[in-house]
């Protein structure tokens, strides 16, 4: 048995504290495997809250990293280099191409980025600064921990000790078309709304949904603006989970498992709002850099090459009927699976945390969501052997959950 190291107190003296204390100290990790310093393994199913992709260490990835950082890793965006513009067209690509892309290190900054891409396309509309500027979003939305981000979300806890905020944000009931049309008025330059509520409890728009808000938009001359970061780049099945819907956005935010590990975030513009950001008008030191497009550039290879969009697709479905025959026979604490692909939610009967701490001393990692969700969010590689082994340790801990929920009732 190994002896484990001393990170705890080191983070007790020097780690702020946003986080409380981690409960566990990560070693080593291979594949949808991790292990801590004291050499217990664990099953992945969080996955770095949905950014390691192709797992842990994929073969290809390490390789493409390596060799990138023995070749060149940063020479500013003053400097053109041919990987991030190889990274892309593929981008390009993938959302329908008639568009540019913008990189930059995180979901936040994306999100940030398309609140400006709102701004500036309100003073085109009203030919004037302060007229056109604001941003209808979606009740129970997660946006990021910026100031940009906290005001794009309506969370309390999010926002709390931050105010005042930005100006310039309505939010409208998911799913209910009239809601938003009733919250757009003459101010309002873009709609924006996460296509899978990730962080709030796995909620989906509706294919429906996303058809009438594209037809509204185009009716307000109002952009209409996804945050993909956490369910785009394949988790759901298709790359962008909005493509089932048959809509085209008109800017895309991504992130998380675009990376593969590796810090990126993206925002995609289509023609001609793409237009609207001029030399000077917005920037970033380290988005794109060659070892950064290398790592997000052998990912979409790999997702690609490796035909994991059709694993997810299957095993996708394989895990939801499983987790539907679950709450079936626990109706009382499994009370709804949603989502799509390799991001599900399991909505039960108590806030998650003590469920989440369960589970992983069972040896299964996972993140919880919202105030009663646990999330399966694995790499895209996870086979149908990894999603038995999970589902072996979640019922097992759910039942026994359960019944002790029962007691305490009855009691």
């Amino acid at each position: 048995m190994k002896t484990k190291s001393n990170t705890e107190q080191l983070y007790r003296d020097n780690v702020l504290g946003n986080y409380g204390l981690p409960p566990v100290t990560f070693a080593r990790g291979r594949g949808l495997r991790l292990l801590d310093d004291a050499g217990k393994e664990y099953l992945d199913f969080c996955s770095g809250i949905a950014v390691t992709s192709l797992g842990h260490c994929h073969p290809k990835l390490v390789e493409a990293i390596q060799k990138q950082a023995a070749e060149l890793l940063c020479v500013s965006n003053l400097y053109r280099n041919e990987i991030q513009a190889k990274l892309a067209e593929k981008l390009n690509e993938k959302a329908g191409g008639s568009g540019k892309v913008f990189f930059c290190n995180s979901g936040a900054e994306a999100n940030e980025t398309l609140i400006k891409l709102a701004r500036l396309h309100g003073r085109a509309l009203a030919g004037e600064e302060g007229k056109r500027y604001k941003v209808v979003c979606a009740e129970n939305a997660f946006h990021g921990r910026t100031f940009g981000g906290m005001s794009a979300t309506p969370k309390e806890k999010v926002r709390d000790g931050f105010a005042p905020l930005v100006d310039g944000f309505a939010f409208a009931e998911l799913n209910n078309i009239e809601s938003f049309r009733a919250a757009i008025d003459d101010s309002v330059a873009a709609v924006f709304v996460e296509t899978i509520q990730g962080e709030g409890g796995i909620y989906p728009a509706s294919i429906p949904f996303l058809k009438e808000l594209r037809a509204l938009c185009d009716e307000k001359g109002v952009l209409l603006m996804l945050d993909e970061v956490q369910c785009g780049v394949g988790r759901t099945g298709t790359f962008f989970a909005y493509e089932k819907a048959g809509i085209r956005p008109d800017a895309i935010g991504m992130a998380k498992g675009l990376g593969g590990g590796v810090p990126i975030g993206a925002v995609w513009v289509a023609d001609p709002y793409s237009e609207l950001f001029t030399p000077g008008t917005h920037g970033t030191t380290f988005g794109g850099t060659p070892l950064i497009a290398a790592a997000a550039l052998t990912v979409l290879e790999t997702i690609e090459s490796e035909r994991l969009l059709d694993n997810v697709v299957a095993n996708g479905q394989y895990v939801l009927e499983r987790l539907e025959s679950l709450q079936a026979e626990l109706p009382e604490y499994v009370l709804e699976i949603r989502g799509a692909g390799f991001m599900i939610g399991i909505q039960i009967a108590e806030t998650p945390f003590d469920m989440v701490a369960e589970l992983r001393e069972q040896g299964l990692i996972v993140p919880p969501a919202g105030s009663d969700v646990i999330r399966f969010l694995p790499a895209l590689t996870a086979t149908r052997e990894d999603f038995d082994e999970a589902m072996e340790i979640f019922k097992s801990v759910a039942t026994k959950r359960a019944v002790a929920l029962r007691q305490a009732a009855n009691a």
